[in-house]
């Protein structure tokens, strides 16, 4: 059985939730991402913040990214998957949700990788990864 921990991106890094935007946006850019989890002062997952995030959500409204807090774009219930859950829970979980980048933790709840798009399409089916897109972006 595949699981979430095999085809996750092991290593990812999460930001803190007092952090500024402009910070995001350089990590973003240091790490080659173009998203990163917000964790709480307990290293627990609050949420996930986008580059279209800071753009749209800042940026465009005119606010400046070095006022604004991870914690503040971070909205919402986040989603996340065990390092054991298996590839059709992944599927479920994202395609339920339609959302294209999934945080994975592992059992004392911290963040050890995050699944995207392209972990998917190196380890589903041409079948797989087609029903996912079509879940996702429809």
């Amino acid at each position: 059985m595949t699981t979430a921990k095999d085809i996750m991106h092991p290593g990812a890094k999460w930001i803190p939730e007092h952090e500024t935007l402009d910070r995001a946006a350089q990590m973003m850019r240091n790490e080659n991402v173009g998203a990163l989890p917000v964790a709480d002062e307990n290293e627990r997952l609050c949420g996930i913040i986008t580059d279209r995030d800071i753009v749209v959500g800042c940026v465009a409204l005119g606010h400046d990214p070095a006022q604004v807090t991870c914690g503040d774009m971070a909205k919402g219930t986040p989603r996340w998957i065990k390092t054991d859950a298996d590839v059709d829970e992944v599927l479920t979980e994202m395609e339920g949700h339609q959302i294209r980048r999934l945080p994975v933790i592992d059992n004392d709840k911290r963040l050890v990788g995050m699944i995207s798009e392209a972990d998917l399409a190196r380890h589903l089916t041409d079948e797989q990864l087609k029903e996912f897109c079509a879940n996702v972006y429809a």
